[in-house]
């Protein structure tokens, strides 16, 4: 053998990304990779090992309200409740100065509840909102932030997928996690919102006030919109939050009541049908494959990684920086920042995020804490150029007059939101951690 085992690690973990960059399928490559290295240096019993990680991946309790969530979110999209939802904040937020973002950024924080799918929030806003607020003369750049940052969201703000698959590596409580980003979470929407708010109260120009015809709507109009659709979809989701973080039901159990009242309401506004049902089958099978393989996959990298010694190759290299815990989380972030351009937040969570889990004992830092940065982190690399998924959902959707560099200029002001938001959780980790201790002990 020309490479020891930690050597052999090593490549194994360069050649992944090289095959990232080159457009590999990720867990297929990873499953590849590992069996492949594990058969060169373990022989034949890397195949027991491929079968117990990919059983103990299937029989994870945590993973089965990821299909259950996912649905509840398909539902909701596709019975156009959003496009209700809109309306109603919109009239609801008339008189607030640039109250047609604030309403966009409002319904993008309520629908990343109920979906948690950056994709498709962002498409479905860019589809709806975006277009309305070039209508009423709002600075491109301004309205295509508010879109991208808004539909973002839904990775912090529970029920968030991400946190249930962060749950799952670190192994740590889901409900825990989302105790802990609730606060941070909303501290985010509503910096978003306070921000847009100050822009049009120092430049009008930037987001002018809708006609008076518009702001003018009777209370009796407005009170009837908000019944209809902002109450019965804030009612699903705050019993749905409510049974997991009261821990009256398991997460796996209130995604199971969210998916049923989310079926519920989606027939009482009589715009389901079969269709409708089929393609949110369809799309909540396609997504909750592609992130059980990539968790399949990345069981066995990982098991394999650390069987060369690979991670201990990362940990001594880590150890001999010397750094204190809060260089350590500066580290961390800086990484996980950077690779947030190449890839998604699933491959983040599930192939390196389990390199530095190992070291949070060392260094004395809560794995909830560190999920929430995490979460927190991420929004940033939907949001960052050059390779920001949200802005490029968006551009997908606009009008071919909105350029990209447009897009990516209208971002930078709340990307610059979330590193203080991230800097005030260094300060302060008590905005997370509070509401776990408060409700479930330190």
């Amino acid at each position: 053998m020309f490479l020891s085992e930690p050597a052999l690690g090593i490549l194994m973990l360069v050649l992944f990304l090289i095959f990232l960059m080159l457009g590999f399928p990720i867990a297929f490559t990873l499953m590849a990779l590992g069996v492949g290295f594990g058969y060169f240096t373990q022989g034949d019993s890397i195949f027991n090992l491929f079968v117990q990680r990919t059983y103990s991946v299937m029989a994870n309790d945590v993973l089965i309200s990821i299909p259950l969530f996912l649905f509840m979110g398909y539902v909701v999209e596709r019975a156009n409740i959003l496009d209700r939802l809109f309306k109603s904040i919109q009239l609801a937020a008339g008189w607030l100065p640039g109250s047609l973002a604030v309403a966009t950024l409002a319904t993008c924080a309520l629908f990343a509840t109920a979906t948690g799918i950056v994709g498709a929030v962002v498409t479905l806003m860019g589809l709806l909102a975006f277009p309305a607020m070039l209508r009423a003369g709002y600075d491109t750049r301004i309205a295509a932030g508010v879109v991208c940052a808004g539909g973002c969201l839904g990775i912090l703000i529970p029920p968030s997928v991400m946190l249930i698959l962060y749950g799952a590596t670190a192994g740590v409580s889901v409900v825990k996690l989302y105790a802990a980003a609730f606060i941070p979470g909303l501290m985010l929407a509503g910096a978003y919102m306070a921000y847009v708010v100050i822009r049009a109260m120092i430049n009008p120009a930037l987001a002018p006030k809708l006609p008076a015809a518009e702001r003018n709507v009777p209370i009796g109009t407005i009170l009837f919109a908000l019944a209809t659709s902002f109450l019965p979809l804030v009612t699903l989701i705050t019993a749905v939050l409510g049974c997991i973080i009261l821990g009256l039901a398991t997460p796996s159990e209130a995604a199971a009541i969210g998916a049923l009242g989310a079926l519920i309401l989606a027939v009482a506004y009589r715009n389901f049908d079969f269709t409708k049902l089929k393609d949110s089958v369809f799309l909540t099978a396609r997504a909750s494959a592609m992130v059980c393989w990539l968790f399949v996959g990345s069981a066995v990298f990982s098991a394999v990684f650390a069987l060369l010694g690979g991670q201990r190759v990362v940990e001594e290299f880590i150890m001999s920086l010397d750094l204190g815990p809060i260089g350590f989380l500066l580290l961390t972030q800086v990484i996980i920042f950077v690779l947030g351009w190449p890839l998604e937040w699933t491959e983040i969570i599930v192939i390196f995020l389990p390199i530095f889990l190992p070291l949070l004992d060392h260094f004395g830092i809560d794995p909830i804490f560190f999920g929430v940065l995490v979460a927190l982190n991420l929004q940033t690399s939907f949001l960052s150029p050059p390779v920001a998924m949200a802005p490029f959902y968006l551009k997908g959707v606009a009008p071919k007059h909105v350029s990209i560099d447009e897009i990516f200029s209208g971002v930078m002001p709340f990307i610059v939101i979330v590193v203080i938001a991230m800097a005030l959780l260094y300060a302060f980790p008590g905005i997370a951690l509070w509401l776990p201790n408060y409700l479930y002990g330190g």
